[in-house]
């Protein structure tokens, strides 16, 4: 499925047809349907007789391969954790995604390994089962540390005649420069409002309201409600709407216990995500402070306004880099509780006369 605001690049993909390039980056937030993109051109790409708009036809014999999900020339290199849970659509990284456990009780890997591309490059050494093409999905690329992605790049370099790599990320900073300069960049940001239109009208109030603090990524947003985000919204908006200095302790430890309770866990909702929830509180609150304008709260921007009424612009901001600070360590804090009162503690403190 392509969706609309993915249609403009799907029907300059189908255009370049035969000119494609040997590999391809997908750039941009996650929550786009990118992964989507690159799985309907490696589906094009092997069809035997694509369809009039570009799609694969689903009849042919490598079509039907493909949809059993043994097709000899398509390969998808994904972390071991996502294809123990079913190799979810488009990343999600950053998104709370839980690795399933390992049969030795450890969780799988959430990158990509050498291994990987060791395997993909024997695979790649034998000539294709049916046609000139072969095709290599791999998401997100930013999952491969310096070692698998210098060993990647000597198949970007030297590629397999007939392969075609996509590559998806959602980090493409923290891919290497060699990785980036052997991909043509197609980067995709958030879709407009015209975009948008027809999916606001097909989702529902839950998803809409969560569109906004999911940056505007419509497809993190549906995530986010199937996951029952809005529950976990409500309860983060009361807390940190009349939070004190006094309570900072006791509200850190009733969200220790909700971040490990069955719903959160659930939800795939953790320290990561409460901490963005929180740099993005923060960010609405700082915006109105400075004659702004709410960007991801905009439900609760009455609430934010008579918070920023009464908050200091340089605490703030302070706030708002210190929380952007511990954000860069949220998926391995040494103390989660401590971490949590650290930042309830610096953003109590952002309002004068706050008690405690």
């Amino acid at each position: 499925m392509i969706h609309p605001w993915m249609q403009p690049a799907w029907t300059r993909l189908v255009e370049l047809d035969g000119r494609l390039p040997h590999a391809l980056l997908f750039v941009g937030p996650p929550g786009l349907g990118k992964r989507e993109l690159a799985e309907a051109l490696a589906a094009r790409l092997l069809c035997d007789s694509p369809a009039a708009d570009g799609h694969a036809c689903d009849r042919c014999e490598p079509c039907q391969w493909r949809l059993a999900g043994n097709h000899p020339d398509l390969h998808r290199v994904v972390p071991a954790a996502d294809a123990a849970a079913g190799a979810a659509v488009d990343g999600a990284e950053g998104e709370g995604g839980e690795a399933a456990p390992a049969k030795e009780g450890k969780a799988k890997s959430e990158q990509i390994l050498i291994e990987q591309i060791r395997e993909l490059q024997s695979a790649l050494s034998v000539t294709g089962h049916h046609s000139a093409r072969r095709v290599v999905v791999l998401d997100p690329a930013e999952a491969m540390n310096v070692f698998t992605a210098n060993a990647l790049l000597k198949l970007l370099e030297e590629p397999p005649a007939g392969c075609v790599f996509l590559l998806v990320s959602s980090a493409s900073r923290r891919l290497l420069p060699t990785i980036r300069s052997r991909c043509q960049q197609w980067p995709f940001s958030r879709p407009d409002e015209a975009a948008l239109a027809q999916w606001k009208a097909d989702a529902t109030p839950a998803v809409q309201a969560l569109l906004a603090i999911g940056g505007g990524m419509p497809l993190a947003a549906e995530r986010m409600a199937q996951r029952g985000a809005d529950a976990l919204l409500d309860r983060f908006v009361r807390d940190v709407s009349n939070l004190q200095a006094a309570d900072a302790l006791r509200i850190a430890g009733q969200w220790e216990a909700w971040l490990k309770s069955k719903e959160a866990l659930a939800a795939g909702f953790g320290l990561p995500e409460l901490t963005d929830w929180m740099q993005r509180w923060v960010s609405d609150l700082a915006a109105l402070r400075l004659g702004g304008r709410v960007r991801f709260f905009p439900a609760q921007e009455g609430l934010l306004s008579a918070l920023a009424s009464r908050a200091s612009v340089a605490a703030v901001s302070g706030c708002y880099n210190e929380i952007a600070q511990i954000r860069k360590v949220s998926r391995h804090p040494l103390s989660l509780r401590l971490v949590l009162e650290d930042m309830l503690l610096r953003y109590a403190r952002s309002f004068p006369g706050a008690r405690g």
